[in-house]
């Protein structure tokens, strides 16, 4: 009997730190942290069990933000073309999981991630764009859908674009908050289905709400207190490791015998 306590309280923990540290990811930078929460939650429980609850924590997550990231921190004219992109591309990314390997999305995505603020700290892309562009708003919208969908990866993308209009830090994570919780509610309804929507994954969810709302307000704070240009290494710092990570994760899914190296 205490040995069952014992891990269920292991499993409590481990899915409130999880729900934290995705939490404050979104209320400092907009999110994209999301891409571990299925790995670590399967530590404690299957992987499709762990999406299936991963999925609710994040709408969750996104009310909690959304109350600091509202209407007037996002930048419409991106919206107007990441909203209409992101829903082709998370019904581009149901389609393509049935038919295209997820390792090699991940692969792509990674390694143009990778790139991409490699070149920033090289100095490659400090310009910036000066107007919304059609052409990449559309092609890294679509990308984040179809990544969020397979992999809950839909940040690397989406970061890509925003930090390259080089917006103020305010309307930077507003903009990613907004676009990153359209994403999770239009993947809900397919992952809800997967559920088994007992008390035991409701109670999940309940116990998880109190260190969201707290990892959001931490998030926020630590945002309010970070100058842009340090704002925005952290967050190229962190899209270079979310982008190894990512392609570790696909050289693994791609060829499973690497995975007794790692």
């Amino acid at each position: 009997m205490s040995e069952m306590m014992t891990d269920s309280l292991f499993l409590y923990a481990v899915i409130c730190a999880v729900a934290f540290a995705i939490a404050f990811m979104k209320g400092a930078f907009g999110g994209g942290l999301a891409v571990i929460g299925i790995p670590l939650l399967s530590l404690v429980m299957p992987p499709l069990e762990a999406g299936a609850l991963l999925a609710p924590l994040l709408v969750v997550m996104d009310l909690f933000a959304l109350r600091y990231w509202s209407v007037h921190t996002w930048s419409k004219p991106d919206l107007a073309i990441l909203i209409p992109s992101m829903v082709v591309g998370v019904v581009g990314g149901a389609l393509l999981v049935s038919v295209l390997s997820a390792g090699w999305i991940g692969l792509v995505i990674a390694l143009t991630s990778l790139v991409f603020s490699l070149m920033y700290f090289a100095g490659g892309v400090r310009k910036g764009m000066g107007k919304p562009s059609w052409r990449m708003g559309f092609f890294a919208g679509s990308a984040s859908g179809c990544a969020t969908m397979i992999a809950n990866a839909g940040g690397p993308p989406l970061a890509m674009y925003l930090l390259s209009r080089h917006l103020s830090k305010t309307i930077y994570t507003g903009t990613a908050s907004i676009v990153a919780a359209t994403g999770n509610v239009l993947k809900l309804l397919p992952w809800l289905l997967i559920a088994q929507l007992d008390a035991a994954f409701l109670w999940k969810i309940l116990l998880a709400v109190p260190f969201i709302a707290f990892g959001v307000f931490c998030g926020f704070r630590l945002n309010q207190r970070l100058d842009q240009k340090r704002l925005f290494g952290i967050c190229h710092a962190l899209l270079i490791l979310l982008a190894i990570k990512m392609l570790v994760s696909a050289l693994m899914t791609l060829n499973p015998g690497l995975s007794g190296l790692v």
